[in-house]
């Protein structure tokens, strides 16, 4: 018995949309990263982009558990001296909500050429609207 090994242009990519409303942060970012590296595919392959694009809406309304909206922490570094910056739950989610659902399912993906590839099929979106309706996507209940 051979070993199966995808190949990219034998990939047949879907679209799935996951409403984010009152649903707990990383559930639904477990969810979003395994369809977008392709884990719920019989043919996943892990050096090879087998996922399906992933679109989340109301990401506004994300739930996060416990203390986290106000002890939870988001730190980057600009490179200067003093260019640290530290940001709660709270304050992302009012300057961009969808930030919060993006950094969750980037940290769940490769740390590599393939996962930034990977991400470029998260679509995230604040409200209930977005503008993919032409690709007639597959509503995935958390």
């Amino acid at each position: 018995m051979k070993t199966f090994s995808a190949k990219p242009q034998e990939v047949e990519r879907k679209w799935y949309v996951i409403d984010a409303a009152d649903k707990v942060l990383g559930r639904g970012a477990v969810e979003a990263a395994n369809i977008l590296r392709g884990k719920n595919k019989t043919i996943f392959t892990p050096h090879v982009d087998c996922g399906d694009f992933v679109i989340i809406v109301n990401a506004d309304k994300v739930v996060l558990t416990g203390n986290k909206e106000n002890a939870k922490i988001y730190t980057r570094f600009s490179g200067y001296v003093g260019g640290k910056q530290v940001d709660t739950p709270r304050k992302i989610r009012a300057r961009r909500p969808e930030l919060l659902l993006e950094l969750a399912v980037k940290g769940m993906v490769p740390h590599t050429r393939l996962g930034r590839q990977q991400m470029t099929k998260l679509k995230v979106y604040a409200g209930a609207g977005h503008p993919h309706e032409a690709q007639q996507p597959t509503a995935i209940t958390l």
